[in-house]
């Protein structure tokens, strides 16, 4: 008997999957196919690397872990950090004998599963993070991107009509809380903006950069009459601290859902407030494709790339305050209408995988070569 198959479990159709963890983002990703994962029986083992608020998430949702490796304040340390992250991976992985490793991303999954040959599956929206493509792409065997993903990868591609946002965010898993206005300091009817900065630290933001002057933003919104609420990652600009906003990091989509507009550097917010329903202006000078399908198909979304993409961002802004908000749940209804809940795909396809990996491990351990 082989010692996979002594690690099998006992009960008939178990499977074992392996979640990887590097960002606030895969948090929510996954924490709903994990629940059904384990719903359905299945055993299931999150490592995680710490990185922002990904801890705080994890523990807040309830979702058993081990952290493997800390957080980089570097691209020098980010290669000693992704060593110690990958070598404590593997071990775990080698003991666990998963039957497949899943991520976002996922450099380590990807180098894990070719070492052990263990099935890896990929999830992945970005199509200018070059280093990581070309660290995990040729080593996954199944990568899986939205179908407005700017990119081939091959026969090993799986493509679905989504966005990742609707793996948590889609109204089968996902319903607003309005005690997080109350818990902010605002009415019901108060009409407010959030203003994400990001910290353009990731290895794919360097040398980029969206905002000229987030003061300017924050007091053409006031001078409409709007509250605004600003998140930034790090340290904000130090004459805009007033304005920053504590509340749980889980309970960001809730204020998300209630805002009235989201002006925001980062891509990941602005698709999550178009998928809510919440009109967002993007300002960064690099476009993605399911940015740019937010805007062009359902008018949710608004990116802004260019060398005017401050000025025009704010003109937009303006324009967007004029809108009734029937349009905006119109557009979101249109959004829902043409796309699927993702997590139901994220559970499917780790499930068809899984159940084919341990299918040719238990004909490998009758059948040696």
């Amino acid at each position: 008997m082989t010692a996979h198959s002594r690690c099998r479990p006992l009960e008939e159709g178990t499977l074992r999957v392996i979640v990887t963890i590097q960002h606030p983002g895969h948090v929510h990703f996954f924490r709903h196919p994990i629940r059904e994962l384990q719903a359905r029986g299945h055993e299931v083992y999150v490592f995680a690397r710490e990185n922002d608020v990904a801890i705080d998430l994890l523990e807040a949702y309830g979702i058993d872990h081990e952290v493997l490796a800390g957080a980089s304040d570097s691209l020098v340390s980010l290669a000693a950090v992704q060593a110690t992250w990958e070598t404590k991976l593997l071990r775990r992985a080698r003991r666990i004998e998963p039957d497949v490793i899943t991520a976002i991303g996922g450099v380590a999954a990807a180098h894990v599963g070719s070492v052990l040959r263990t099935t890896s599956l990929v999830f992945y929206d970005t199509e200018h993070a070059t280093l990581i493509k070309k660290l995990a792409y040729p080593f996954a065997d199944v990568v899986c991107t939205p179908s407005c993903y700017r990119g081939d990868v091959g026969p090993k591609q799986v493509s679905y009509p989504g966005y990742h946002e609707l793996a948590y965010l889609h109204p089968d898993r996902f319903a607003p809380d309005p005690t997080v206005l109350e818990s902010l300091g605002l009415a019901p009817d108060d009409r407010f903006a959030v203003v994400r900065l990001s910290s353009w630290e990731a290895s794919h933001d360097v040398g980029h950069g969206g905002f000229d002057d987030p003061r300017e933003i924050v007091d053409r919104l006031e001078d409409t009459g709007m509250t605004v609420l600003l998140s930034a990652e790090g340290e904000p600009p130090a004459d805009l601290e007033a304005y920053q906003f504590e509340t749980e990091p889980e309970r960001l989509h809730d204020l998300l859902a209630y805002a009235d507009v989201v002006l925001s550097e980062g891509a990941t917010t602005a698709a999550e407030a178009a998928v809510l329903g919440t009109p967002a202006v993007y300002v960064n000078p690099l476009s993605l494709g399911y940015t740019s399908e937010l805007e062009s198909e359902y008018g949710l979304l608004f990116e802004y790339t260019g060398e005017m993409r401050h000025v025009r961002g704010l003109e937009r802004t303006a324009s967007i305050l004029e809108e009734p908000p029937e349009a905006w749940a119109r557009r979101r209804q249109q959004l829902l209408d043409e796309r699927i809940d993702v997590t139901a795909f994220v559970v499917d396809r780790i499930e068809t995988l899984a159940r084919t990996s341990a299918s040719n491990q238990s004909t490998a351990a009758v059948n040696p070569s």
